[in-house]
């Protein structure tokens, strides 16, 4: 499985980015997908994730109301909408697929499959 996520930037507080993931290998529509993300010495925390139909989906307390994960199957491509950006945002922003198709999972170690990252940069 091969896990590609791109969009990172610098952005100003307030404003927006789409991140993308690309994924390939298992078969992408039987697993949910997961957003992780990392700050400077910070551990890695649970973003958002969304099940393999798309239907449901589950956001940190954090980034709720201003994040929106989606997914396109016939793309195999999962996004992380980010709107009302903070300094706070500031991280390198991972796409997961758990180990377990369709588990939901808000932690990282349910999670098999990593992409290597994108910097988020938000300036105060």
């Amino acid at each position: 499985v091969q896990l590609q996520a791109s969009g990172g930037g610098l952005v100003q507080t307030g404003g927006s980015l789409r991140l993308s993931c690309a994924a390939s290998g298992r078969t992408f529509s039987d697993y949910a997908m997961g957003w992780f993300r990392q700050a400077p010495g910070k551990e890695r925390e649970f973003v958002a994730v969304i099940s393999r139909s798309g239907g449901t989906t589950y956001y940190a307390d954090s980034v709720k109301g201003r994040f929106t994960i989606s997914r396109d199957k016939a793309k195999n491509m999962v996004y992380l909408q980010m709107n009302s950006l903070r300094p706070e945002d500031t991280a390198v922003y991972h796409c997961a697929q758990p180990s377990r198709q369709n588990e939901m999972a808000t932690i990282a170690e349910r999670y098999r499959y990593w992409g290597q990252g994108t910097l988020v940069t938000v300036s105060s």
